[in-house]
């Protein structure tokens, strides 16, 4: 039976995969590649946000009934993070690779922390709230 923390985790992977694919493609000036390469990290942690925003975490917080802990504190986070995303498409545009980088790394110090709270936090909870019906909540965040 597959988890939400395995699910989720996986496609935390995939993310950062593109992230670091990007960050070189841009650190070796190469634009055309990087602009395309950031489109599709952004793309895939967007959905992932919504993955989490549409379906986990209500899912967590009717189940609970907590909507002020961790489920508030991760789209706190997600907003600072799509800011970031808005600040590195503009330093994409103006090809800015000094601008591009250091906004990287804020990014990814950002997203580790993020990434651990709710893989060893989060999604541990809602396998345990759900249970055998977490497949049923994967394939609900999936479908988003």
């Amino acid at each position: 039976m597959q988890t939400v923390t395995e699910t989720m985790v996986a496609d935390h992977h995939r993310c950062d995969e593109l992230f670091a694919e990007t960050e070189t493609q841009v650190a070796n000036g190469d634009w055309t590649q990087g602009g395309k390469g950031f489109a599709a990290f952004r793309e895939a942690v967007e959905r992932h946000f919504s993955m989490e925003e549409e379906v986990l975490f209500p899912g967590f917080e009717q189940q609970t009934g907590q909507t002020m802990g961790p489920t508030r504190m991760m789209r706190m986070e997600h907003t600072q993070m799509r800011q970031l995303f808005s600040d590195l498409a503009d330093a994409v545009e103006q090809q800015d690779k000094d601008q591009y980088l250091g906004l990287s790394e804020t990014l990814m110090m950002i997203m580790q922390q993020h990434n651990m709270k709710e893989e060893q936090v989060l999604y541990r909870m809602i396998d345990q709230i759900y249970g055998e019906q977490a497949a049923d909540l994967i394939q609900q965040a999936e479908s988003v």
